[in-house]
C-alpha cells in the first residue's frame, strides 16, 4: 500500500513548496493538504491556497482553530490592535531584546502540527510535512520553526501515535532563497501564492515577510512572480 503526506498548507511560499515536494515523493493521490483558519486579519492566503489547489487538481481539508487564539494580542490576528511591523525581521528583533517578533502567534505550529497528528493518522498517513526554514528560527523570531522545536514535535507525534507518524521538515536548514531554489525546480506555481501580512490588492512589500519574500527570489535571479 502507497504511503500517504498530510501537508500543512497556508498558500504562502514555503508551504507551496513543501506541497509540491510532497506531491512529487508521494504522487497526487497520496497528498492529503491541510489549511488551517486561525483567526488572521485577512482571507488572502486561504484564497491562495485554494487557487494552487486548484492549479495541481487536488482537494484539501480545513480546520478552524480560531477560538484557540482568543486571548492572544498577536499582530497577525483580527481582533489584535497591534499594527503590523513594517520593517524586517532582523530589525525588529534588534528592538526586542530576544523576544519573538509581534506577528509570532503563540505556539501555532505545535498546535497545528497536533491537530494535523490527529487527523492525520485518522486518514492512514505516515508523514506530516510543514514547511518551517532556517530564516524563520533565526533569533527566535519564530521559536516554533527552529530544528529543536522541529525534532521535539517529531518525537512527540511518533511515540504518540504508537510510531507510525513523523513530522517532515525537508528545509528546516534551509534559508528562504534555497526554498525558492528547490520551488523553481519543482516548477511551483509561485504567481499564485500570497505571504504579505497585509490583505491589500498586491503585496505591501514592507512587512517582514515581504522583505524577506523579495530578497529570496532576487537571490535566484528572477522577480517575485506575484509582483508582476
Amino acid at each position: 500500500m502507497s504511503e500517504k503526506a498530510m501537508v500543512l498548507f497556508s498558500g504562502g511560499v514555503d508551504s507551496t513548496t513543501c506541497l509540491g515536494l510532497a506531491l512529487e515523493r508521494f504522487g497526487r493521490e497520496n497528498v492529503i493538504p491541510l489549511s488551517i483558519v486561525y483567526g488572521q486579519k485577512h482571507a488572502k492566503e486561504v484564497e491562495a491556497a485554494k487557487r494552487v489547489l486548484e492549479y495541481y487538481g487536488i482537494e484539501g481539508k480545513e480546520l478552524d482553530l480560531t477560538p484557540i487564539f482568543a486571548y492572544s494580542d498577536c499582530s497577525l490576528l483580527s481582533h489584535s490592535r497591534e499594527e503590523i511591523p513594517e520593517e524586517s525581521y532582523a530589525s525588529q528583533l534588534a528592538e526586542r531584546n530576544g523576544a519573538p517578533v509581534t506577528t509570532y502567534v503563540p505556539f501555532r505550529n505545535g498546535l497545528f502540527l497536533a491537530s494535523a497528528a490527529s487527523m492525520a493518522l485518522s486518514l492512514g498517513c505516515s508523514y506530516i510535512y510543514y514547511g518551517a526554514h532556517h530564516d524563520d528560527a533565526a533569533g527566535n523570531a519564530y521559536p516554533d520553526c527552529s530544528e529543536a522545536f522541529y525534532q521535539s514535535m517529531n518525537s512527540a507525534v511518533y511515540e504518540g501515535s504508537g510510531r507510525v507518524l513523523g513530522i517532515e521538515a525537508p528545509f528546516i536548514t534551509w534559508n528562504k532563497a534555497q526554498v525558492v531554489k528547490e520551488g523553481l525546480r519543482l516548477g511551483v506555481p509561485y504567481e499564485l501564492t500570497w505571504s504579505c501580512y497585509e490583505g491589500g490588492e498586491l503585496p505591501c512589500g514592507k512587512c517582514g515577510t515581504c522583505i524577506d519574500r523579495q530578497k529570496a527570489f532576487e537571490a535566484n535571479g528572477i522577480k517575485d512572480p506575484a509582483l508582476n
